[in-house]
């Protein structure tokens, strides 16, 4: 089985923006979205790491499911915005590498 891109996904979600969804929610609802979607994430792993119980609503959550809607809202505001994420993974990749290749390693506290 292939593994998914990055700019497969950003094609696949666009595509389905456009037969199923009508059109993007503008950037600040996404924005607005992206945060409530990372909150939903948070409350997973705060109940599953963490030392707060789950209360029944919470028992059938995903953490999967959850970090998918992260990527998915996150897939969306780099559409809309034009940044391919591929180019600025690798970038971003590249910039930690030269800044941080010895910080974590000459750190006591790790």
């Amino acid at each position: 089985m292939n593994k998914l891109t990055i700019k497969e996904a950003q094609l696949i979600v666009d595509e389905w923006i456009k037969t199923y969804g009508v059109r993007y929610f503008n950037e600040l609802t996404n924005m607005a979205v992206l945060t409530e979607e990372v909150g939903e994430l948070a409350r997973v792993i705060a109940r599953t790491y963490g030392e707060q119980s789950f209360k029944e609503s919470d028992k059938n959550r995903d953490i999967g499911d959850e970090m998918a809607d992260v990527l998915w809202v996150l897939i969306c505001l780099a559409n809309q915005t034009g940044v391919d994420l591929t180019e600025a993974f690798e970038k971003n990749l590249k910039k930690k590498t030269e800044r941080d290749n010895e910080r974590h390693k000459n750190n006591i506290k790790l």
